[in-house]
């Protein structure tokens, strides 16, 4: 058996859960933070996500998957896989999933992001390192805690 290869990301957001929420899951808010995407999905179990933005003028599908479980204001997860990647096939055993955690405590909370398991999936190791080598979320959390604060 091989040892999970995750990426994780935390933290403490000066906000309650709702508006950090709202930053994850809202199309305006989304598009801030992550490199100019809009998530869109009726947020639903098993229904699709896209993210969609323009890149050197065309928009473009960027990352595709589906809802896997929500709980608004606490959880998300849903699975995800590079379309423009033509070295993994589109298959479902080659999606990864991420997973957004939201604790709250009097009017902060703690989001902490997960995503993998790479050792599950096709140039697992290479997606992996990739991800490592590009920071992770970590860029992504502390714009999303910028962006919730100073709303």
């Amino acid at each position: 058996m091989s040892n999970p290869l995750l990426i994780r990301s935390s933290v403490t957001i000066d906000a309650p859960a709702l508006k950090v929420w709202d930053a994850l899951v809202n199309p305006v808010q989304t598009k801030k933070y992550m490199y100019g995407c809009e998530a869109l999905s009726d947020w639903k179990p098993g229904s699709p996500l896209i993210w969609k933005g323009i890149f050197d003028g065309v928009e473009l599908i960027a990352v595709k998957g589906d809802i896997v479980a929500i709980e608004p204001g606490k959880y998300l997860a849903y699975t995800v896989i590079d379309p423009n990647n033509n070295d993994i096939p589109d298959l479902p055993e080659n999606y990864l999933t991420v997973t957004y955690h939201l604790e709250s405590i009097n009017d902060q909370t703690t989001l902490t992001v997960t995503q993998g398991d790479y050792s599950k999936v096709a140039e697992g190791q290479k997606r992996y390192q990739h991800a490592v080598d590009g920071g992770g979320w970590e860029s992504i959390v502390a714009e999303i805690k910028r962006i919730v604060e100073t709303a």
